[in-house]
């Protein structure tokens, strides 16, 4: 047994370690990517916590999910701090430390390992793959469902090394529901749970257990309510994505399957090597090379025979790998959900069962020897500062709109998305010229995007270039028809050139594609009553 000291000091230097990482995010403001959409922009937040707002959260699909929990804790957060980012930011930093604590005292709780325990909530807690859940209020989802991840684990835990009892499992079924309206990702969680029943907690009935369990159908029994509760979340994320899925004409199953298996062994690598990391991965336009598919795939084929095959002797291998491979599965992209090929949020649980895998087998390895145990712990502090340091760097990216798009094309300078939304950024301080030179490299990129020309030409109109700003806004109704501000923002500019009939005739499709828009109304009154028609100005 630990000394009564060592527990709440492991639990303290976490707390510590998480805020020397991530602390610097309370000076923080919000980044222009879907931090509008959740929080500062949107209606039903930035009003607080009311009682419609609730209605909304549990009855809405905005932002292509359905996640009530995470929308009730932003409209929480705006309740306490009112829409200053630095305390949404604190939140994200404060539910984070909670989960890298939890983390800690559930596996040692279940395996008896102090210090590997400790080593893996602790690169956990700091890993510069962290950073995007943490450092970016959007994503508050990922660290609010970690939070009820471990909690659902740590009632678990406590369910099955007890007699059956309908409350504590009642207790594992509430949380883990709570985990679903944070963020549906959790759907995988009954598959971890036997993956634990196995492997340290041994009731499974399988030779990792030592002997033979009367109880190795029930174990899978109990988990049937859990995956219809996971089926139901499942149901209910599909009709929230509707248009945000990607359809298969689009992005074929083979490319999906393929970028799925580069994926796995991508962000591998990444837990090794933690650079370059942005927020945005383009998907690959032309596919990936044959050789990185073929790669992936005997890698991931290898791995998972040798944990197979060595599952009896090295069960924390098998459950760490497929803790990894399992939980990446709603993610990985077979199900297409945006235009990005991954994301370094989506490891924010999976990677777990990589650290439990690589930590428990070092430590193996080093136990025959004190010496080995002496550099082993020297070894890990080191590895703990270091991660540390990339993680205040990478999270020191996140500082404003500007810098954050700005590392972002530093990594992926070819991503079309990246120099949009930078070139959005510019525009939003004045930075047209810089503006400008974004957004005609994101065309070149991607010449069809109706979004590009739209924002090409309101940059162009504000330099004054009024010519080739209508050209653009044309070509982007060309492409896209639909799109009501680029109508609106051509039948400025020409009414401002004095084409009075075509301006009235962009006014007019606004108003058709959005009757509520009051200052599209009167913008029409404003050049019906130029024509002398002013009692049209109400059509």
């Amino acid at each position: 047994m630990p000394d009564t000291w060592t527990v709440p000091t492991i639990c303290g230097l976490l707390l510590l370690a998480v805020a020397l990482a991530f602390g610097q995010t309370a000076g923080h403001q919000f980044v222009s990517y879907d931090d509008d959409n959740y929080v500062y922009r949107n209606p039903q937040v930035a009003s607080g916590l009311t009682a419609r707002g609730v209605v909304w959260a549990f009855t809405s699909g905005h932002a292509s999910n359905w996640h009530p929990l995470t929308w009730l804790s932003h409209m929480l957060d705006v309740q306490l701090y009112g829409l200053n980012a630095g305390g949404h930011h604190l939140t994200n930093v404060l539910l984070h430390a909670a989960v890298a604590i939890l983390l800690f005292l559930v596996l040692w709780r279940m395996t008896g390992a102090l210090w590997r325990s400790a080593f893996v909530a602790a690169v956990f807690a700091v890993h510069p793959l962290r950073v995007e859940s943490v450092a970016w209020v959007a994503e508050r989802k990922d660290v609010l469902s970690g939070l009820f991840f471990m909690l659902t684990l740590w009632a678990y835990v406590g369910y099955a090394r007890r007699p059956f009892s309908p409350g504590r499992y009642l207790t594992v079924a509430v949380l883990f529901g709570l985990g679903l309206m944070a963020k549906p990702m959790l759907v995988t969680l009954p598959f971890v749970l036997l993956l634990l029943d196995y492997w340290p907690l041994g009731r499974t009935g399988l030779p990792a257990a030592g002997r033979s369990s009367p109880f190795s159908r029930r174990v899978v029994i109990e988990k049937l309510p859990l995956l219809v509760m996971a089926a139901a979340s499942s149901v209910a994320t599909f009709f929230a994505q509707g248009e945000a899925v990607i359809p298969v004409d689009a992005i074929p199953i083979s490319s999906r399957i393929a970028n799925a298996l580069v994926s796995y062994v991508a962000f591998i690598g990444k837990l090794f090597y933690p650079v370059g990391l942005a927020a945005f991965y383009p998907y690959p336009e032309n596919g990936l090379p044959i050789w990185e598919v073929v790669a992936s795939t005997l890698a991931l084929a290898g791995i998972s025979a040798a944990v197979l095959v060595w599952r009896r002797r090295f069960p924390y291998l098998f459950v760490g790998w497929f803790w990894y491979v399992g939980m990446l599965v709603p993610v990985i992209g077979l199900v297409q959900v945006g235009s990005q090929s991954m994301a370094d949020r989506y490891t924010y649980l999976p990677q777990v069962g990589l650290c439990l895998s690589i930590t428990w087998g070092v430590a193996q390895l080093a136990s025959c020897r004190r010496q080995r145990r002496w550099v082993c712990g020297v070894a890990s502090a080191l590895v703990v500062l270091i991660l540390m340091g990339f993680a205040w760097r990478q999270t020191s990216y996140w500082r404003n709109s500007e810098m954050f798009w700005t590392h972002s094309l530093d990594c992926a300078p070819d991503s079309y998305i990246i120099l949009n939304n930078l070139g959005n950024t510019l525009v939003g301080v004045g930075k047209i010229d810089e503006a400008i030179t974004h957004y005609r490299r994101a065309l070149e990129i991607k010449p069809v995007s109706a979004e590009g020309h739209s924002n090409l030409g309101n940059a162009l109109a504000r330099r004054g270039q009024v010519g080739e700003a209508i050209a653009h806004y044309r070509k982007s109704l060309e492409i896209q028809p639909g799109l009501a501000d680029t109508h609106y923002n051509l039948g400025i500019v020409l009414a401002d050139g004095g084409q009075v009939d075509e301006a009235i005739f962009h006014f007019q499709k606004v108003l058709e594609i959005n009757p509520a828009d009051t200052e599209a109304r009167d913008r029409l009154g404003l050049v019906l009553q130029q024509r002398g028609q002013p009692e049209q100005t109400g059509q």
